[in-house]
């Protein structure tokens, strides 16, 4: 939903955006009829499953709190959530003899900056993969944040050993939940959301 609370500021965001990689958005932004800009954002952002996107931003795209940069021949608009693990990110455009290619590197993506302020979703997944996931590797498991729903409870989904495993009741509520109910005490609990019927890869059957 468009929002009229997004407002252009200079240089909100510590990522640059090369004079070659701005001409190649600009010149593939100027091929499109409807768009208003381009829209940059992190999937996951604060974990190792972290993917940097870039999209064309249309009417009705943005949101409310993107920060709005405005470059020479295009405006970009950031998700708010992800500019933080933009920092120092860099887009670049190379020629090759292919033609050439547009690269996004951004190497704080996956690392989590979290604080007491930061989105429920980036602190339940910074609890996850720097507390619970490590202890549960040793079993070749791993645990990942699906939603929060609105009465705020964790929906998790389990994953490689954890997934059909005969102790995973015991995992989630003796460990995931103790874990992230004291490290971030607004939850009201976790829910499982994965299918255990699939038993294959368990670490007990």
């Amino acid at each position: 939903m468009a929002s009229e609370e997004v407002v252009a500021i200079e240089n909100p965001v510590n990522l640059t955006i090369t004079e070659s990689g701005q001409d190649y958005l600009a010149e593939l932004l100027a091929k499109q009829d409807d768009v208003i800009g381009v829209r940059v954002f992190i999937t996951q952002p604060g974990t190792p499953k972290a993917e940097t996107c870039i999209a064309y931003c249309r009417d009705g795209d943005a949101n409310d709190g993107d920060v709005v940069v405005e470059y020479p021949k295009f405006n970009a608009y950031f998700e708010a959530r992800s500019v933080p693990f933009l920092d120092e990110a860099l887009i670049d455009y190379a020629k090759d003899r292919m033609g050439g290619q547009l690269t996004i590197k951004a190497p704080n993506a996956r690392l989590p900056r979290v604080s007491a302020d930061s989105p429920l979703e980036d602190r339940i997944n910074y609890v996850l993969y720097n507390e619970v996931n490590p202890g549960l590797a040793a079993h070749g498991g791993e645990v990942s944040l699906v939603e929060v729903t609105s009465d705020k409870y964790a929906v998790l989904k389990f994953g490689g050993g954890c997934q059909g495993c005969g102790m995973v009741d015991v995992t989630l509520k003796e460990g995931v939940e103790k874990t992230l109910l004291d490290q971030v005490p607004e939850l009201a609990g976790v829910k499982d959301n994965t299918d255990h019927t699939n038993t294959e890869n368990a670490y007990f059957k």
